[in-house]
């Protein structure tokens, strides 16, 4: 959306021209702030060709959130900020935009500009500023008239460990009408430009900053445990609730050697949420046995069996504890806290199964007494240890 201009008024110190601007698109949803900006007649025309000299003045607003660390020049065409025609005194006279730069330069002078207009706290969060377009063009309108627009498209980004996250892009700008025979003075309406964008990233950053992911500045892992044992093919488990042959439903798909068999596993489900600038991760761990998948042999259901099961299941619990002992704040980064929680749910389900062999082989399937109590010794240890067993 633009507004043209709206009005032109004439005093005896010159010409004086009320210019309404804006026009803000955003990555994030589209906001229409009218403006008004006094623009002067620099008094005789202006040759085209003189530096415009940026002016610093400290902006309304003070952040509270971020500090701009750097200005980064992408700027396909970096030669000028402003391609002006020359004030004529006919229109029957050949105008051609003369190419006008900041002095300094655009990007030391916008830099410049940001560095002395906008306090900077450098115990906020350091921002990037990614300069896309920055630039002001006039061609030869209706009635003798000079169309002029500013266009500015930035992106702003979050400086964090080395590299450069980012936030949400700005594209904004104006239009104005003069006559042909007076020259505008176009340096409000830059400075302008350039303080509207700024301040539209210091309001996101106000509105984003408690519930923003990209925005946390730490990380809190919750977890609780799925234990409901409903009347389906799934018990959970619980310590106060052990296997019975019951849960044995399962029928053996093909001849075996082995009396019984239990299906057990763990996942976990996970939801996050920024809370007062902090991600908070909630992972419900699900240490389960499939009833449909265990089975035992007719003659087979004792009670030393039954144990050496549950000792599959108990371990089963154990990887799932070392598991939640990985999630920790310091183990997780800001960025990548999700990749990083499941690569260490697929070492754990690698443990799982390796341990669950171990033990297999080394009680010989439950045979070898000796060794199943060592390991019913060990299992009960570590249960304790994690504060599973009393």
């Amino acid at each position: 959306m633009r507004i043209k201009f709206l009005k032109e008024s004439s005093t005896r110190s010159g010409y004086r021209k009320a210019v309404s601007f804006l026009l803000h698109k955003y990555t994030f949803g589209a906001v229409a702030v009218l403006l008004t900006v006094g623009l002067w007649a620099a008094g005789p025309p202006l040759a085209g060709t003189e530096p415009i000299v940026l002016r610093s003045e400290p902006m309304s607003f003070t952040p509270k959130e971020f500090y701009i660390v750097d200005v980064l020049d992408e700027r396909a065409d970096k030669k000028a900020v402003a391609y002006l025609l020359p004030a004529i005194a006919s229109t029957a006279q050949a105008a051609k935009a003369l190419p006008v730069d900041l002095q300094g330069g655009g990007h030391t002078a916008i830099r410049q500009f940001i560095r002395q207009s906008l306090r900077r706290d450098t115990k906020l969060r350091p921002v990037v500023v990614r300069l896309k377009e920055y630039k002001a063009t006039e061609k030869p309108g209706a009635n003798g008239r000079v169309d002029g627009q500013v266009m500015v498209n930035m992106a702003f980004e979050l400086q964090r460990k080395g590299e450069n996250v980012p936030l949400v892009e700005y594209s904004g700008g104006a239009r104005y009408t003069r006559s042909a025979a007076q020259q505008m003075a176009i340096e409000p309406l830059l400075r302008q430009s350039l303080v509207e964008a700024v301040r539209y990233l210091n309001t996101w950053m106000d509105k984003e900053a408690d519930r923003n992911e990209k925005l946390a500045k730490g990380i809190k892992v919750h977890f609780k445990e799925h234990t409901r044992n409903a009347d389906d093919d799934t018990v959970f488990y619980s310590v106060d609730r052990p296997l019975a042959w019951s849960d044995f439903q399962g029928s053996s798909a093909k001849p075996s050697k082995y009396a019984a068999t239990v299906f057990t596993s763990f996942g976990y489900e996970g939801n996050s949420e920024v809370k007062n600038g902090i991600i908070h991760v909630d992972l419900a761990l699900k240490v389960y046995v499939l009833r449909g998948s265990s089975w035992v042999k007719a003659g087979a259901s004792d009670a030393y069996s039954l144990n050496h099961e549950q000792r599959h299941f108990d371990i089963t619990k154990l990887v799932a504890e070392r598991f939640k002992q990985k999630i920790h704040p310091d183990s997780l980064t800001l960025e990548d806290y999700n990749s990083i929680i499941q690569y260490h749910f697929i070492e754990s389900f690698r443990e799982m199964n390796r341990l669950q062999d171990q033990y297999d082989g080394e009680t010989q399937h439950g045979l070898n007494r000796i060794a199943q109590e060592s390991w019913n010794n060990r299992i009960d240890a570590e249960l304790r240890a994690f504060e599973v067993k009393k």
